[in-house]
Parts: C-alpha cells; structure tokens; sequence
C-alpha cells in the first residue's frame, strides 16, 4: 500500500474512532461513574507499605536478616511509655496499673536514671503477642487509655499511626493544591466554565488512580501520600492541550465537529507529551531499590488512567459545557512578554556561556551533597505526634540503637565468649543473649548445672533431680551418663527447665504445688526468652551501640562485629536494625543513582530525537533540563543541608521527564517559526505564546512540591517536595532564560543536524465529493466549501464567508508562501525549455 493511502486510512479510522466517543458520550459517562463507584470500595483494598526497609534489595543483609528472623523467631510487640512531672514513688503504682492491664507481658522500670530523669518516668512495655497480631494493638489501646489523663508520650511501632498522621496531613496538602490549581485556571483559562470540565476529567483521573491501586497488592506510603498530588501536577497539562485544541476549532465549526477535528489532533500531540513524563518515570523502575519501581508503577498508572480521562471522558464533557463555555467568556489576563524574548535575544552570547559555566560548576557540586539514608539527622517543617512523643523520650533518656546479630545456633559456650567480646567494645552499650541474660539466683539461662545444683536451685528433692536428669539423658541419647556419671552430668539450666515442663505436660513428671509453680513461673519467662533470641537454626543478641544511628563510624563499626563474630562462626551471620538498613542503602545509592540519570536521558532522547527529526535538538534540550538537575542538588550542598537520598533518585527522574515538556514547548515553537521569520521575531513570538503553557503546568507542579515540603512531617515526602518545587522553579527560570539563548546560538547546529525522511511524490487524483487535509499543489477543478490558506494560480469565483481574498504579485507570493516560489521556478524553467525546443 502507498504511504499516503497509509496515513489516510489511519486519519480516516482515529476521525471515526474520535466520532465514536463523542456521540457515545453517554455511555463513557455511565461506565465512568461505575468505575467511580467501585473505586470508592476498593481504594480501601489496597495495602500500604510503611517500612522503607521492606524495598530493600533481596541481595542486602538487611532484606535477608529481616526475612531470617521473621522464620526464626518471635518478636513480641512492645512500646515506650513516658509520663512527665510525676515522682517515683507515683510512677511505681503507674507501673502496676500498667502489669494488670490485658495483654501486658512485663513492664521494665526501676529507680535508676535508665527509668527515671527530671522528673520523668519511662516505661519499657512487651505485649503477650506477636507484634503482628492485631491483640497488640487491643492491648496499646488500653496503655494509651490508662495514661491519657497524665502528660504523657508514647513510641511505638505498631500499627499505622505514621502511616494515618502522614494522609492526614496529605489531605491539607490536597485541598491547598487544587485551590492553587483553581486560581491558576481563573487566571489562565478564557472562560470560567472551563474550570468544571478541567476539574471534572481530573477528578475522574484520580478516583480511577486510586480505585485500581489494589490490583498492586501492596504499595509504599510515599507512593500512596503524594500520587495524587503529582497525578494532578502531571497530567493536567493534557487536559488544556484538549480544551485548547477545541476552542482554535470552535472558532468556525459547531461544537460537536470541533470537539471530534480537536480530538483527532490532540491524542498524537498528547501522547507525544505524556511520553517524556513516561520515559522519566520508567527510569524508576530500573533501580535496585525497589521502593523506585513501586513509585514509578504508580505515577505511570496515574499517567495513563489521566490520559484515558482526557481521551474518552472530556469530550463529552465538553459537549456537556459547550454553551455554558461560551456564556462566561472573559478577557485573557495573561499578557504577552514582549521584554523577554527581547532580552533573551541581546543577552544571547552572555547567557549561553555563564550557563554551561554554571553547569560544570554545579556538576562537581552537587557530587558532594550531604545525602543521607535515614531520618535521625532530618529535620522536616513540622511534628507529628509519633516524632514530638520520640523526642521527648530521646531528649530526657537518651537514644537505642539496637542492632540484632543473628549466628548459627548450636553451641551456647561460643555465644557466651561472643557477647563478652562485644561488650568490651567501647561502641556498645550494652548487649543481651540467652548466653548472658540472668535466670535465677545468678545463673544465666546457659549455665550447665548437675542435678545437685539443679536441686537447689528450686527446692526439690535430690533423688528426683536425679530422676528428671536420668530422663534427660535417655532422651538426648547419652545412656552412658544415664547409667554411670549422673552426679557430674551437667545440662544448661534453659533446656532443663524446656524438658521438665514438657514431661510434666505430658504427664510423666509430677512436682508438688510448690515446686510446679515455681517450675511455671521460670518456664514462662524463660519461654519468653527463648522465642525471642534462640531458633530452630539460629540464635540472636541484641546489640545497643552507643554510636549515632547514620554515621562513617557506625557503619566501620557494622564490619567490626562482622569481623568478631567471624571468629566463632564459619557460617553465615547477620546484623539487623536502622543503622545496618542505612549502610545498606548507601551501597545500593551509587548504582540506583547512576542507572535513573543514564536511563531517563535516554528514553528522553529517544522521544525528542523522532520529535524534532534533528540530532543537535535533543541534546540542546537535555543539556539544559540536566543543567537545572545538577544546580537543583547543588543547593543542598551549598547550605550544607542534609537531603534524604530517595529525593535524588526520584526528583530527577519527575524533573527530566516532566520539564522537558517546557523545553519542548519553547523550541517546538521557535522551530516552527524560524521557517517563516528572522531569529528575533521568532523567539519573540516564540516566549508570548509559550508563557501561558509554562507558568499554568510550571506553577502546579511548582506550588503542589512547595506545599508537600512545607506541610509534612515524614523525612522522605518532605525532600521529595523540597526538591521538586526547587526544581521546577529552576527548570521555568532556565527554560525562560537560558534556553532561547542557546537556541539563538546554537541555530546553526540544529538546522545543520536535521534530518528529513523524504517521500516519494505522487501525484493523486479523484473526482466527486472530495475531502483534503493537507500541504496541495495541483489543479483543481469544481465547488470548495471549506477553510483555505493558499494561493491560486488562475480565475476564482466564491463567496468568501470569513477573512479576505488579495491580488498579489509573483513575488509577493513567493515571500507568502515560499513553495510557491519554488513551483514558480519549475514553471519558468519549463517554459524556458520548450522555447528552446
């Protein structure tokens, strides 16, 4: 088939298909509001996931430790407790309200500056059950019952109460923005009508972004908080290329034409768009982290839900406001800039210079900011309750930085010399295993005890002593000790008691009254104990450090213990906690950092190279998206500021593939124009009718950054909208400022570097009723009804409806419309041979 056959049944069928969604507008509004409805149930379905640690790859220790010990062993749920400006003795009975609660384990407090401090009590709480079973949170609810009348704080991590303080304040962080998008489209739009049909197709974004967010499964907090705002941020340009498309067609067509011509030419100019934003999202999914997959699946979910929005609801929105649209027109309060494109022509050979300066500078700059892997050493704008309650408990009792070690069980005499080598270690605080953790009367839970001992320890006859170790040894097989050495035969005082209560609830045992109780209560706490530190296959110690959570010393410190418990263990071992995850993640920022800056420079380069059709275009654009990039993350370092580093990877892949479409704006125009006119007039030109585009898209995106980093209290969100605000301003002022500049300079080198893929020409004919859309040259022979900008060769006769029709000379046309010129050429040269012939 011809290349134009192609094109025409491929516009003949998006014409048919565009027809199609207009006229069934109905039926696009019915399934809309299904979706809706359904959405309002499921976005209750989704799961979220608030652990930063859970994203981290399979191959880290952290990732690897935390699935170990989830098989191994029990954790218990447990909290902290502070109750301020109350004495001791008052903070003693508190300690036995607290103990007679359900669900209360065991309640740590003593008369020690650990407990008690300026006039503060500390409450340490475990809970009866699994820190995932929800009795825990039944159990907190009455902790949090019974010291609600005292000034008191409480830290835990049970629960979602992060998870809920951080929506809430997403919340306020929505209504903001989409005030802040209601007064940018009063100022931007040309009727106020339009502002319903722009809320309305965004609004069915969002609930079908959300509603399908459950077929995920599980999504991070940081992708459920700020989507949304992003969605609408992103996307909302889509939406007024549309409305903008159909009110140049509404200006001689009825609007159920102009709505279906305005369709079929904003899905390819769309698509283009969404494509950019798109290339930089992918780049996400690229990265090891897997909390960048997470985030890049969602915003890609959410681009593309917007733009089914635009594509099959808002035409029929449109038909639904059309008369309305044209009853509350007002004037354009945006002006033209004149002043810029002046000043960016004159200062064309001063910017350009000073701006690739000022990226080389921030390039080397920006390499040394002060990223960092967790959120002890941030400091965000405000305070949820979970941060003050931490705070203050931080403040007059200091902090724990715990670090579990997990190694291959089996032998409690290894542990017990690993735990006495770690506490020698100025670096800890303190550490606790079964191998040091005291059972009765001075014992440990290791301890090897002879039945003469054992006796002793719980009051219990010798010869039964005897009898129970007698019955031990059979059962571990060693019937030599069974027969022969009972007196020396010594077993660890934990298995002992682990043995008797099992014989005893097997019915082979029986103990007085006394004795069993005393046996019980031993059990119960050893039991605890042991769930918690001693598995089928591996043991665990936890680790207090006295060294900061995230610091160069902390991490050589991780190794240290590596290097030590290498020296008893041939086998695998593994630490667990916040500062271990953070070392983890600074390994893995290197590499994440590199992969999301090459790949979204490449999909983008992809995009803008069949965009443009020139070689020089795209690396000029991405030069300077790059360039605001680098002197984006350049900021922190300079304030010496620290900066979470999923801001990083995250902002930049938004700031590549969402501002480039101001880039793309501004030399798609200047482009355009230079065909006809001189490089002033042209860029001139090019920043009035560019600006209105840039400040409606640029201050969205700018202001919904701003408000997320103003007005959250989570360390991650809060960089994340710092930096994305930050960004975009950075991006419009260069995109303003800079890029005509480079454009004007670097002129030469696009034109140069273009490339054309010509068609072969053929000359068409066809006779009847005849439609055309496109560049002619030919004759034609009969009745025109339509719109036409072009020059006649010939006689004409018509009724001109709209604009005019002017005699020109030859040479008038050839400056009009410059194939004229080259027709003219052909023609003349045509002539000039027949003559000669």
């Amino acid at each position: 088939m011809e290349p134009n056959s192609t094109e025409k049944k491929n516009n003949n069928t998006l014409l048919k298909v565009c027809a199609f969604i207009v006229d069934k507008r109905n039926l696009f509004f019915l399934i809309t509001i299904i979706i809706a409805v359904f959405s309002a149930f499921s976005r209750n379905w989704v799961n979220v996931e608030n652990s930063l640690a859970a994203y981290l790859p399979q191959s880290t220790e952290t990732k690897q430790g935390l699935d170990l010990m989830e098989t191994e062993f029990v954790t218990y749920g447990s909290c902290k407790v502070m109750i301020a400006n109350i004495t001791y003795s008052q903070g003693s009975k508190i300690k036995e309200e607290i103990e007679n609660l359900p669900g209360v384990f065991s309640v740590s407090y003593e008369d020690s500056e650990k407990y008690y401090n300026n006039g503060c009590a500390k409450y340490d709480i475990t809970f009866n059950y699994d820190e995932n079973n929800d009795a825990c949170l039944t159990a907190l609810d009455n902790v949090k019952e019974l010291i609600a009348p005292y000034d008191s704080y409480l830290s835990t991590s049970l629960g979602n109460i992060q998870s809920e303080l951080i929506n809430e304040e997403m919340k306020l962080i929505s209504l903001l923005v989409v005030i802040v998008v209601l007064t940018v489209l009063l100022i931007t739009t040309e009727a106020y009508a339009e502002i319903p049909v722009l809320l309305i197709t965004f609004g069915a974004g969002a609930i079908m972004q959300l509603g399908t967010n459950f077929f995920l499964g599980t999504i991070s907090f940081v992708s459920d908080s700020v989507t949304i705002v992003l969605q609408l941020a992103l996307s909302v340009d889509y939406a007024v290329i549309f409305l903008n498309r159909y009110k140049e067609e509404h200006r001689d067509k009825e609007s159920r034409e102009a709505v279906i011509i305005a369709l079929t030419k904003a899905i390819p100019e769309i698509c283009g768009s969404s494509l950019t934003t798109i290339g930089g999202l992918i780049a996400m999914t690229f990265m090891q982290y897997k909390i960048g997959p997470d985030m890049g699946i969602v915003l890609i979910k959410a681009i593309i839900l917007s733009l089914v929005s635009v594509f099959l609801l808002m035409p029929g929105i449109i038909m639904l406001f059309a008369p309305l649209m044209e009853k509350t027109k007002h004037k354009n309060f945006i002006p033209d800039i004149p002043f810029v494109g002046n000043f960016d022509y004159n200062t064309r050979y001063i910017i350009t210079p000073l701006f690739i300066i000022t990226i080389i500078a921030a390039f080397f700059i920006q390499n040394q900011c002060p990223y960092v892997f967790g959120y002890s050493t941030l400091h965000t704008p405000i305070k949820n309750d979970v941060q003050i309650a931490n705070e203050m408990i931080s403040d007059n009792f200091g902090d724990d930085n715990l670090i579990a070690l997990v190694v291959p069980a089996g032998s409690y005499e290894k542990e017990k010399r690993l735990l006495q080598e770690l506490e020698s270690c100025d670096e800890i605080k303190s550490c606790t295993g079964l191998a040091n953790t005291e059972a009765m009367n001075g014992y440990t839970l290791t301890d090897r005890l002879n039945p003469r001992q054992f006796s002793e320890l719980i009051d219990l006859d010798y010869e039964v002593a005897e009898l129970i170790y007698a019955a031990y040894a059979v059962n571990d097989k060693d019937y030599a000790k069974a027969v022969n050495g009972l007196s020396a035969y010594k077993v660890p005082l934990i298995d002992m008691f682990m043995f008797i209560h099992d014989e005893i609830e097997a019915g082979y045992v029986t103990l007085d009254k006394d004795a069993k109780e005393t046996l019980d209560n031993a059990y119960k706490m050893m039991n605890f104990a042991k769930e918690q530190l001693r598995g089928e296959n591996y043991s665990r110690m936890l680790l207090y450090l006295n060294l900061p959570e995230e610091s160069a010393e902390t991490y050589e410190f991780i190794d240290k213990i590596h290097e030590i418990a290498g020296h008893y263990y041939k086998g695998r071992v593994y630490t667990v906690g916040e500062s271990v995850s953070q070392y983890d993640l600074m390994k893995t920022f290197s590499r994440d950092n590199m992969v999301v800056n090459i790949v979204s420079i490449l999909v983008v380069l992809v995009v803008l190279l069949f965009t443009f059709k020139s070689a020089g275009m795209p690396v000029l654009l991405i030069i300077v998206i790059q360039g605001s990039i680098w002197i984006n993350f350049s900021i922190p370092s300079l304030q010496n500021n620290n900066l979470f580093f999923l801001s990083q990877l995250i902002v930049s892949s938004i700031q590549m593939g969402a501002n480039i479409d101001y880039a793309i704006v501004i030399a798609g125009r200047y482009t355009e124009l230079r065909n006809t006119k001189g490089r002033r007039d042209s860029i001139i030109e090019t920043m009035n009718a560019s600006f209105p585009t840039i400040i409606t898209s640029g201050t969205m995106l700018a202001v919904a950054g701003i408000l997320i980093g103003k007005l959250t209290s989570d360390g991650a969100i809060y960089g994340i909208g710092q930096c994305l605000g930050r960004g975009t301003i950075i991006s419009i002022i260069i995109t303003m400022f800079v890029l005509p500049q480079i454009l004007l300079v670097g002129d030469t080198i696009i034109s140069k570097t273009a490339f054309v893929m010509n068609m072969p020409i053929k000359t068409r004919e066809a006779s009847g009723l005849i439609r055309i859309n496109g560049m002619v040259r030919g004759k034609i022979n009969g009745t025109v009804t339509g719109t036409m900008n072009a020059i006649v060769r010939g006689d004409v006769s018509a009724f001109i409806e709209t604009g005019n029709m002017t005699p020109l000379t030859q040479e008038e046309a050839g400056i009009m419309i410059p194939e004229y010129s080259e027709i003219n050429d052909k023609n003349r040269e045509s002539k000039v041979s027949d003559n000669e012939k």
